[in-house]
């Protein structure tokens, strides 16, 4: 279904906005997503009447923010089916991945073990398992992708084996849109007894995610990338994973008692999650995260899910009539997300990101964190991204599209 987006913008301030005297045209939300009044007003609120630190102090300012720090907690908890002590707060995707990989890849990959990642990785799910590998002398093996921009299994299960420790894959490709089937590459994971990170950046936004229902181990996403404000992201970690986990950070707030004396210190650590949040954490990032969940749950995942398939389909169709485009990734939107990567051959992406912006039109250009994939691909200047969500319009999709054959018709 296609959702009464009218209704949507108006909750979006920057919407207003013009650019070059053209209303803003917003499709760079795999990078970061635009925040609804409800979420900036959270955040106003707590600053302005219940600003105070967390879970230390019996004061009632201390006691109301303590309360909204562990709603956020529940709430995000409800969005992914987890349980509350299996959130742990972090800054983002990338913290997130780099918390599993120093607290328990160093602790359980050995050398000669393997991690198994793939060709359409985001850095931030790439350089840290180099880390990793290089640190205990471990093996890195990199599944393959198809022609259409899809993973290739068979390459995935010719390289799985008893010595494989981990499996690190995106769940939609931040470059092509790709939803691989994460389903079956966790179960096929754990039946050679490997973990399997899942990073969610770019799928826990825009698809309903159960974390239960298909057994993760790990899930990473960020707040900035649906609808929540920046410096907030979650880990979410079994619960049986999470309890022989040593913490990330140390620090005040992670503890529950800590005794020095002659021969040393002795630490007792407070219970999870609280033990990997040392320090004070981002509480209005939380809080505002907190509206965020609000918001999409009353939306509905999976109408925001339907709306993307159908811009997606019609971007498809029209850019694939256009002879100057390359598109990148399957032609089919069932198997994407609302992601769609082009170049205008003859142009490099930034001349094309600078064309479009001439009209309010926010794109992607580059490599967007993924130079393996884009050398993969042959597109070593970078590519061009539009990427879609909630407040996205057809009629915001047609006129972008008229300006790229515009652009195209210009270079006949």
């Amino acid at each position: 279904m296609l959702l009464n987006t009218s209704k949507i913008r108006e909750d979006f301030p920057i919407f207003k906005r013009k650019i070059n005297d053209y209303p803003l045209i917003y499709f760079d939300n795999a990078a970061t997503s635009q925040k609804p009044i409800q979420v900036i007003n959270a955040i106003k609120e707590f600053y302005e009447t219940h600003n105070a630190n967390i879970h230390r102090g019996i004061h009632t300012l201390s006691q109301e923010a303590s309360d909204f720090y562990d709603n956020a907690r529940r709430k995000t908890a409800k969005l992914i089916n987890a349980k509350e002590e299996e959130i742990i707060f972090v800054r983002n995707t990338t913290e997130a991945i780099n918390f599993v990989a120093y607290t328990w890849a160093l602790k359980n990959i050995g050398k000669n073990d393997e991690i198994i990642i793939t060709r359409m990785e985001h850095h931030s799910n790439i350089l840290p398992w180099r880390m990793v590998t290089i640190a205990k002398k471990a093996k890195l093996k990199i599944v393959n992708i198809l022609s259409d921009g899809t993973l290739d299994y068979d390459h995935f299960n010719s390289l799985i084996s008893k010595s494989t420790k981990l499996v690190a894959i995106t769940h939609v490709s931040n470059v092509l849109g790709t939803i691989n089937d994460i389903e079956y590459i966790i179960k096929r994971a754990h039946e050679f007894g490997a973990k399997v990170l899942i990073d969610g950046a770019q799928s826990v936004p825009h698809l309903p995610i159960d974390v239960k229902r298909i057994n993760m181990d790990f899930l990473a996403f960020s707040g900035h990338k649906m609808l929540g404000p920046t410096g907030i992201g979650v880990l979410y970690v079994k619960k049986d994973i999470e309890e022989e986990l040593d913490p990330f950070l140390c620090g005040g707030g992670a503890i529950s008692d800590v005794s020095c004396n002659i021969s040393g210190c002795s630490v007792e650590w407070a219970p999870i999650p609280l033990k990997f949040e040392a320090g004070t954490p981002n509480i209005a990032g939380a809080v505002g995260l907190a509206a965020a969940v609000n918001y999409l749950l009353n939306i509905g995942i999976d109408n925001i899910k339907d709306h993307e398939q159908k811009l997606t389909k019609i971007t498809l169709e029209r850019l694939s009539e256009i002879d100057k485009i390359k598109l990148y990734g399957a032609r089919k939107a069932g198997i994407r997300s609302g992601i769609v990567t082009f170049n205008v051959i003859g142009l490099y992406p930034h001349e094309v990101a600078a064309f479009l912006d001439h009209y309010g039109i926010a794109v992607r250009s580059g490599h967007h964190c993924a130079l393996p994939l884009h050398k993969t691909l042959g597109a070593d200047n970078g590519t061009v991204r539009a990427s879609f969500y909630l407040y996205n319009t057809i009629e915001e999709v047609e006129f972008f599209i008229d300006k790229i054959k515009d652009l195209c018709s210009r270079f006949d």
